[in-house]
């Protein structure tokens, strides 16, 4: 129920952070003001007692998100991929929230496993290990297949973990309610509703029977795509609670030294994990979204190894290519085409004025182009950046809320592995052969084949609704006007010699 009851939740929430002694390492890492400080620890200080202890061998805000619960440690993840916002000292402490999370017993995930898949353990799986990773929602086992002797990987979502992110999502959303009713300003931003998409990504993430299938679905777009590897899903082993997928040998993306010894080529990845995201986002409209460094290793070849495939994005061909577009404008400093193309699409509103707008992006735009990722403060141009949208009224756009987070993160495993990474011009070849397909005389071809194709399943209806457009026709009231049967008739002719045209283009192309 989310009723006031989870004020009590938003106090303790306050209450973990300064007892945990994480509140001035999050008010310093986002650089409040003396107002904001004063506020919450205000809000906060007098309840101190209340908040959770959580595990005091951990860093402080680590420490305090894993007693808050798993929604909370979902944040930190995201957190953890952006030093160059919150810090590297606050960054370090939230990376072990990736995948370095306290366990839980082995005998509870064997017993899971053999619940889920209805055999005993033995006659499955031999070389149960314990666990090799543990993170928010699950933890990972690796273990040999009895019938063909393969190494795999097994993951087991944590006891009552469905439960306990219930009453995260739930303060959530009473936190989001508070905020539209005492500052209406934010309600361009819809809280709710980006609460809502977060809560329907997580659900999906408790369910490891579509995490599979994402899995295949993603492995079968990516199977040419050189330098990645997507282990293969045993469907056999896997279920509800449980999935089973080849094991991925490699070195964590996040262990830098390792890379090093092992010889990688890091400005390298940096570029290929950049790249790969933009083609999988743009190319299939089906991306991994959740590419921390936890979920990521570098095979002995080089290859890209992603794993864990819980929250996966997808966008629709059309918002692929507004997309598409806005990063190819800021490419090529066309601002004005970029405001242009986030009115035609109803990202701001019509009655705002387009060449302000596109003054308000160059100013976004010109600072960070032909610099390193050392030299840019995303801090404060994130900062900007919502100075911009709230100056223009734009509203969340909740179907981008997943591939901006992405970008977000994967921006961030790009400059930890170098910091001199250049993200506009390792986009610039992946957007520009996106731009050269979708939206040339191919791209224009293939959309009227599918419009025809749409078209054309009507041919076998047309005689019977010719025939009942005459017999209505011939029942209805002698009008004192002469009564034109032919334009509806007409239209079926058309759309029959659409049909027929139809299957000519889709030959053809």
């Amino acid at each position: 129920m989310r009723g006031p009851h989870n004020i009590w939740r938003l106090i303790r929430t306050g209450a973990t952070l300064e007892r945990a002694g994480a509140m001035n390492v999050v008010l310093d890492a986002f650089e409040a003001g003396r107002l904001l400080r004063a506020t919450a620890r205000a809000f906060a200080w007098p309840f101190k007692w209340l908040g959770y202890r959580g595990d005091p061998a951990l860093p402080p805000a680590t420490r305090a998100l894993t007693a808050l619960g798993p929604a909370y440690i979902k944040f930190g993840q995201v957190l953890s991929t952006r030093p160059d916002v919150v810090g590297e000292d606050l960054a370090d402490q939230l990376r072990v929230l990736q995948d370095r999370l306290a366990p839980f017993p082995t005998a509870v995930a064997k017993a899971e496993v053999e619940k889920e898949l209805g055999h005993p353990l033995a006659q499955i799986f031999r070389d149960f290990s314990e666990p090799v990773a543990a993170a928010s929602l699950a933890q990972v086992h690796k273990a040999v297949l009895v019938e063909t002797g393969e190494p795999v990987a097994i993951k087991v979502l944590r006891p009552g973990i469905e439960r306990a992110f219930g009453k995260d999502i739930d303060a959530f959303y009473f936190a989001a309610r508070m905020i539209e009713i005492l500052s209406p300003a934010s309600r361009r931003l819809r809280p709710m509703d980006v609460i809502t998409h977060f809560e329907g990504i997580v659900r999906g993430e408790l369910d490891l029977r579509l995490e599979s299938s994402a899995a295949g679905e993603f492995a079968a777009n990516t199977v040419d795509d050189t330098g990645f590897q997507v282990p293969a899903i045993k469907w056999h082993y896997s279920a509800r609670r449980v999935m089973t997928l080849g094991w991925a040998e490699g070195v964590s993306i996040g262990d830098i030294a390792a890379l090093d010894a092992a010889g990688h080529d890091r400005p390298d990845l940096a570029k290929r994990v950049l790249q790969l995201f933009l083609s999988h986002a743009l190319r299939d409209g089906f991306f991994h979204a959740d590419m921390h460094q936890g979920n990521l290793k570098v095979a002995a070849n080089g290859d890209i190894i992603a794993y864990d495939f819980g929250i996966m994005g997808r966008i629709d061909e059309y918002t692929r290519r507004v997309y598409a577009e806005i990063l190819f404008g800021f490419i090529r400093k066309d601002y004005k085409r970029v405001a242009e193309v986030h009115f035609e699409a109803g990202y701001v509103p019509a009655d705002q004025d387009v060449d302000e707008f596109a003054r308000a992006l160059r100013a976004v735009g010109e600072p960070i182009f032909g610099m390193d990722a050392s030299r840019i403060s995303m801090a404060h141009l994130l900062s900007y950046l919502f100075e911009v949208t709230e100056r223009f009224g734009m509203e969340t756009r909740t179907e981008l809320i997943l591939l901006q987070r992405t970008m977000v993160v994967v921006e961030g495993v790009a400059r930890s592995l170098d910091g001199k990474v250049d993200i506009w011009q390792d986009a610039r070849p992946i957007v520009e052969a996106y731009i050269t397909e979708s939206m040339g005389p191919k791209a224009l071809l293939r959309d009227l084949a599918s419009t025809l194709r749409i078209l054309s399943r009507f041919g076998p209806h047309l005689p019977q609704m010719a025939q009942d457009a005459l017999i209505r026709s011939a029942k209805a009231p002698a009008p004192t006007e002469k009564t034109n049967i032919w334009p509806p008739i007409g239209w079926m002719v058309l759309g029959g010699g659409l049909s027929g045209l139809a299957f000519w283009v889709v030959t053809l192309i």
